[in-house]
This record gives C-alpha cells, structure tokens and sequence, in this order.
C-alpha cells in the first residue's frame, strides 16, 4: 500500500502543489475541456499537479494513456492519449516515448508492456486492479479446456497476462462478437465476463458460446429495474448500456455498445438526454464534448479506476517507481493472443 503521508512531503519539497487561482486561470484552455464537470474551486486544486505533471512528462519523454473511466482532470488534464483498454495499449506501441504511465487498471499496464516490452511502464498504484481480471487465472482457463475438448479460447482483454497467455486469441467489448464468429469450432469459450458472453452468444447463434462465470463489479449491479424506473422518471431519456451488463439490462435498453461504441453513438444521435449504464466518469469525460446533450445519473463507480490520482501519477513520474514486468515466456505467449485478435479484426475490418 502507498504511504499518502511520505508521498505528500517528498512532492512538497519539490514541487508548489498549493491551489491557485491564478494558475487555474491561466491554463483555462486545459480547463474548458472539464469546466461542465469541474468546479473551478476543485480545477484550483488540480492546476498545480497538472501543470507539474506536464513539466516532467517532458523531462522523462513520457506519455500518459488515459482511460476513459479516469476522473476529468487526468482524462482531460494530463492524458496524451484516451480510449479503451486496447486503443491505449495499441498506442502504447505507436508512440516515440521512453515511459508510459497507464492512467487505468493494473491489466491494461500489463497489456502496454506485452505490446511494448522495450518500454518502461509506470503503474501510479499497483493495487489498482479489476474483477473481471481477479475472477480467472490461467488454470481456469485450462479448466474450461477440460471442460470443452478442442473448443478455442477467446479472452477478454480485461484479463491477467497469464490468462492471455494461456488463451488462443483476445476480443474486446467491440470486436467480440466478430471474433468468435470467426472462429472454425462450433463450440466456442469465452473468458471470463459471463455477461459479455451471454450477450455476445444472441449476437453470434449459430456458435455455442460457453463462458466462465466471471463479472464487473461495477455493470453486474444495474438490474433491469433500475432502468423502467428510470424510465419512468425520466421519459424520453436514452438508456445506452455497456455489454458487461447482464443481457436482461442490454434488452431494456436503447442501444448497447463497446465503450467506443457508446461514444460514436451518443456523438452521432446526440439525444437530448442519455443516461450511460457504466462507469460514472465516462458520461463527464465526453460531456464538455457534446454540450447539446445532457447525461443524468445513477451511474455506478469503478473503485478500482479511482484509485488513480493526480498526485500518484506525479508521484510515479518523480520516482520512477511502480515499474511494471511481466516474464518474458508468458509476455511472448500473451502478444500472440493479442496480436492474433489486432490481425484478425483488420482482417475481417472492424
């Protein structure tokens, strides 16, 4: 666990952290992209880590990779890039840098050093993790395999280098349906997001889809209750969930798609109002983009994502500290899953 205390007085003897108004001011530019969601009170707050954070990217020629569910002020504030798990990774290997800090979950970081092994990869807290990725390990994998003879192994991106590795070939939220249609056996195993595979088995009937019986903490807790109610309360408001939901919420909403699906979505209908059944910080990060729309609650917070913090990733950019690896053998063994699924989805053009 992170000692806040230590960390706090080593950048205060290196750095002016102390809110200003002056600063805020002065970076207005970075704030207008977050200023519908951040009140200027808390963007005083910020400006000092943010503009300390843009300072030693540069001395360190770093990026930051933010995923969507980051909070405003990393998304907008200190991020080079944004997007899901698998863009960010994608990128990691596109970019002239000798770090990458990945602002996310502890898995995406080992996807960046997988794709990019030459790379130094800066994790700002190592306990960032994810449930999906917790619920399987490899020898659940070999488990299902036992289970299932001859049946191909698609795992979600959102899983343990491990697991990737003992996998035949990845899918995201976006592609998952594409991928196991593609695949030859007519029995098909999905890792380890039960939901996504139940979704993705109406989308694709012409495979048995079976799948392991994991979840997202933050998607499995909307029933489809919550959204006739809001319904109710709310009418003429589109419901756009994420296909981690269980498939009796996709079915009661108006759309469902990958987290870039949602936002093409919501950027192309621009409806008046849109509630976004994920992660809460998604729906902030895009609404300074889309002013015309207006996203209402409830939302449901990943604990995980927030454990992410400006002052961590300064921290971690100061120190040089929380550097993942991953073992050669089973970083090998993983690229090949993930390169299997980049070269079939340009394959199949998706």
């Amino acid at each position: 666990m992170l000692d806040l205390t230590n960390i706090r007085a080593t950048l205060a003897d290196h750095y002016d952290l102390t809110p200003s108004p002056e600063l805020a001011a002065s970076m207005s530019e970075t704030y207008d992209r977050m200023n519908r969601v951040v009140p200027p009170s808390d963007w005083a707050i910020y400006a000092p880590y943010v503009k300390a954070i843009n300072s030693l990217k540069a001395e360190r020629n770093a990026v930051i990779l933010g995923h969507n569910y980051m909070t405003p002020e990393i998304f907008h504030g200190v991020s080079d890039f944004v997007g899901d798990s698998l863009q960010l990774a994608i990128k990691a290997t596109e970019v002239d840098a000798d770090v990458i800090v990945q602002c996310g979950v502890h898995f995406m970081a080992e996807t960046s050093k997988i794709l990019s092994p030459e790379k130094t990869v800066l994790m700002p807290d190592m306990e960032a993790g994810c449930s999906l990725a917790e619920s399987i390990t490899a020898e659940g994998v070999d488990e299902m395999r036992r289970r299932y003879p001859g049946a191909p192994v698609v795992s979600y991106v959102n899983t343990t280098a491990e697991v990737k590795a003992a996998s035949d070939i990845c899918c995201t939220s976006s592609n998952a349906a594409q991928i196991v249609a593609a695949q030859e056996s007519h029995t098909v195993i999905m890792t380890p997001d039960q939901y996504l595979a139940q979704n993705v088995a109406k989308d694709v009937p012409q495979k048995n889809v079976v799948w392991w019986e994991g979840s997202c903490i933050v998607h499995e807790q909307y029933s489809p209750q919550d959204l006739r109610d809001f319904r109710e309360w709310n009418p003429g408001t589109r419901l756009i969930a994420h296909p981690e939901c269980p498939p009796d919420v996709v079915a009661e909403a108006d759309f469902s798609g990958s987290t870039s699906g949602i936002l093409k979505y919501v950027t192309e209908e621009k409806p008046e109002k849109a509630l976004l059944i994920t992660e809460c910080s998604m729906a902030s990060n895009i609404a300074d983009s889309l002013p015309e729309v207006e996203f209402v609650g409830p939302c449901n917070m990943c604990p995980y994502m927030k454990k992410i913090t400006l002052e961590k990733v300064l921290w971690v950019l100061h120190t040089m500290d929380n550097q993942v690896e991953v073992d050669p053998t089973v970083a090998a063994k993983a690229r090949l899953s993930v390169q299997r699924m980049i070269d079939l989805s340009r394959q199949l053009g998706i």
